[in-house]
């Protein structure tokens, strides 16, 4: 693991964010969607083109409620492949630009340019360079924020959208930051921003003139720390590289059509959830303890339930079990407000590879080794050569690309 120590009061850290991903790998693949409304995914919106997103449409928006606001979009099916490849491609610009590279999804990662001044220009020299070899090499529009800060820069980045290049000068930063919403804060949503509103609190410039107890007394103690100190941009963080994920998870897009689904047809979405996940942990040759529920309402709330387990384990009937009494558990509450998404994570991994939590299964066989067995198969003759009895003639979802472990 490496950590970028940058140059005091030097904007050399980069958030380099691509627009619209998956909608701009279709319109640069099809010329004739060049310019168009794009809808990605037909009965949930995976992601929009930004001709699409003026009309209201959003990622995880039912496919119906999508072609209500935006009747002459264009909807076309998912090609994950695709978009790993081009994913891949642009990461290995970002790599040429500085070794420094923290992903943080498919489609974004911080860049720390410290000490490239000489030998590759100023920073958003660089960012400029980067954007047109984006262009240039993989076809694809992206936008970057350059800012001494990690926080600062990815908001730049945001602000800077589409397809555009944005400093925040060094010794400028609250000029920029103060006259936006507070929704630009990291880890502000709407039940934060609601909570902030009740008490006439619009501006992040109206944030940063409270104290940290009293931001604490409206919105929690760790909260109102996290606004007290990034509304004064206050971030210590560095580019981190090298570091592994702290979970494997997978989750799966509902729309509408969960408020209507049976008990089976829900199971069926859990172990196929759960199925991929554990694939994924054992491919990387990571275990972990600790399952996580993530629910998504019809209200736009969110929930989440956990269970830890004795011992960590990459094996699937086991994770399986805790995630089926996860969802059991929550079905009063996902009765009572709708369901929209349900996802899962594996956390509390073990990176020091600690023993496989090993159960009796058809004449004392561990579980781990029939897993390891059909992964086997599935690796030769491809994932839908092996499929579990429940998933059988069931819509398996999206497998979303996904970053290296």
């Amino acid at each position: 693991m490496f950590v970028s120590v940058a140059q005091s009061g030097s904007a050399t850290i980069l958030h380099a964010d691509l627009d619209s991903f998956y909608a701009s790998v279709e319109q640069r693949d099809d010329p004739t969607l060049r310019g168009r409304p794009v809808i990605v995914g037909g009965g949930v919106v995976l992601a929009a083109s930004y001709e699409a997103k003026a009309y209201g449409v959003r990622t995880a928006m039912g496919g119906r409620q999508a072609l209500a606001l935006c009747p002459n979009a264009v909807v076309v099916p998912p090609r994950m492949s695709a978009y790993s490849q081009a994913s891949a491609a642009v990461f290995d610009v970002f790599h040429d630009t500085t070794p420094l590279v923290e992903p943080l999804s498919v489609d974004e990662a911080f860049l720390d340019v410290t000490g490239l001044r000489r030998a590759a220009g100023e920073p958003v020299q660089i960012a400029a360079r980067l954007r047109a070899q984006v262009r240039d090499e993989v076809g694809l529009p992206i936008t970057v924020g350059v800012a001494r800060t990690k926080f600062l820069a990815k908001v730049a980045s945001q602000e800077a959208k589409p397809d555009g290049l944005l400093l925040v000068p060094p010794g400028r930063e609250l000029q920029f930051l103060h006259p936006l919403p507070v929704r630009r804060l990291w880890g502000v949503g709407a039940k934060t921003e609601d909570k902030l509103r009740a008490y006439g609190i619009l501006t992040v410039a109206q944030v940063a003139e409270l104290g940290e107890s009293t931001l604490a007394s409206m919105v929690g103690g760790a909260m109102g720390r996290q606004l007290y100190c990034l509304s004064r941009n206050i971030d210590r963080r560095r580019v981190v590289t090298g570091s592994r994920r702290r979970s494997v998870g997978a989750q799966r897009a509902l729309g509408r059509r969960g408020n209507t689904m049976s008990a089976a047809e829900l199971d069926a979405v859990v172990v196929n959830l759960v199925d991929r996940i554990t694939r994924r942990m054992r491919s990387a040759g990571r275990t972990g303890r600790t399952v996580t529920l993530r629910l998504r309402f019809d209200d736009f709330g969110r929930a989440t339930r956990s269970h830890t387990m004795p011992r960590a384990t990459a094996a699937t009937e086991p994770i399986l079990a805790a995630a089926r009494g996860l969802v059991g558990g929550a079905a009063p509450l996902t009765r009572q407000r709708g369901l929209t998404l349900v996802g899962f994570a594996v956390s509390n991994i073990d990176r020091d590879g600690a023993q496989q939590l090993e159960l009796p299964f058809d004449g004392g066989a561990d579980l781990l080794a029939v897993d390891s067995a059909v992964d086997r198969i599935r690796e030769r003759f491809g994932n839908s050569s092996l499929t579990r009895g429940v998933l059988v003639g069931r819509d398996p979802g999206v497998e979303v690309p996904l970053l290296p472990d």
